[in-house]
């Protein structure tokens, strides 16, 4: 009598866990995702590139209001911030190494680490707004500008500062949602060295968020500042 044959059952290893079945294997996957986050952050460039655009034709337009408005920029403040976001960048580059190195709690504690730098951004920047607006320089009819002749173009110019920094603002905020879902996954220990992807994708994300804002800073708080 022919002994029958018993099927041998096969755990899943963590790359297949992850694997959609739409992929052939584990590094397909990871090559696909990486070309969508790039495509998604070129799109990116090209929105905030018609913003950067928009502002080096009016500063080329009406140079000497434009030059006036760097008196109420505060460069310490903005230099704080870019401190700061330089800071969690070196934070989310940690993170995605301790997600390749299979380390749970090292992942877990640079992503909180990155999402404090991020906060804190996000509450300097909320004073800087805060002070706008007791100044007056919140663009609408409230607005008040010294001196009075180059009243009309300074406020364009501050309309393009709160359009471009509150457009990264929003990005941030997304970025700290997105960081909050991996704390979760990363706590259901779904990353490791098999399979990190997602912590590398949104690094990206939060990398080019970080860059925008180090074109910022010199353009809106440095040019034309006078010490």
């Amino acid at each position: 009598m022919a002994d029958a044959t018993v099927p041998v059952s096969h755990e899943p290893t963590a790359e297949e866990t992850h694997l959609r079945h739409h992929f052939a294997n584990s590094a397909q996957q990871t090559d696909a995702s990486t070309l969508g986050m790039w495509t998604f952050l070129i799109t990116e460039v090209l929105f905030f590139g018609g913003m950067f655009m928009a502002y080096a034709i009016y500063r080329a337009t009406f140079p000497d209001a434009f030059a006036s408005t760097s008196e109420y920029m505060n460069v310490i403040l903005g230099g704080t911030n870019t401190a700061v976001l330089i800071c969690s960048s070196l934070t989310m580059v940690l993170a995605v190494r301790a997600a390749q190195l299979s380390s749970r709690k090292g992942l877990i504690l640079f992503l909180i680490l990155t999402m404090i730098f991020g906060t804190i951004f996000l509450v300097i920047k909320g004073f800087e707004y805060t002070d706008k607006w007791r100044e007056h320089l919140v663009p609408g009819f409230n607005f008040h500008y010294a001196p009075a002749q180059f009243e009309h173009n300074a406020q364009i110019l501050f309309f393009l500062y709160f359009c471009m920094t509150g457009m990264h603002a929003v990005h941030m905020i997304v970025g700290l949602g997105l960081l909050t879902f991996l704390i979760v996954q990363a706590q259901r220990r779904v990353f490791n060295a098999n399979y990190f992807a997602p912590v590398e994708m949104i690094g990206l994300y939060w990398h080019f968020v970080d860059i925008v804002w180090i074109f910022l800073f010199p353009l809106l708080y440095l040019i034309g500042h006078r010490t």
